[in-house]
């Protein structure tokens, strides 16, 4: 293997390692502000005031991604912001 083919492979593997996935939550007009930041909060790990800034986020801006990390972590808090009656799925 040449150094061009091992530093692709290299490459390669650690874009694999790095993948991550994404929790976007999206905005509704049911919830109030404190029930999404105490869900945050409570579901993903936030101190109050990132819960607040993703909160404000997403209310200006339709969508606000929450939470970054592998899969595995990941999909047990979607379903459980998603259980709270917020909109949220992994991308």
């Amino acid at each position: 293997m040449g150094t061009k083919e091992k530093i692709l492979e290299e490459l390669v593997l650690e874009e694999e390692t790095v993948k991550q996935n994404e929790i976007v939550l999206f905005n509704d007009e049911v919830n109030t502000f404190d029930y999404v930041i105490d869900t945050l909060v409570d579901v993903c790990d936030h101190t109050p005031e990132q819960a607040e800034q993703c909160s404000l986020i997403v209310h200006y801006n339709g969508k606000c991604t929450v939470k970054t990390g592998e899969y595995k972590d990941l999909k047990p808090r979607c379903s459980k912001l998603q259980q709270a009656g917020l909109s949220a799925e992994i991308i």
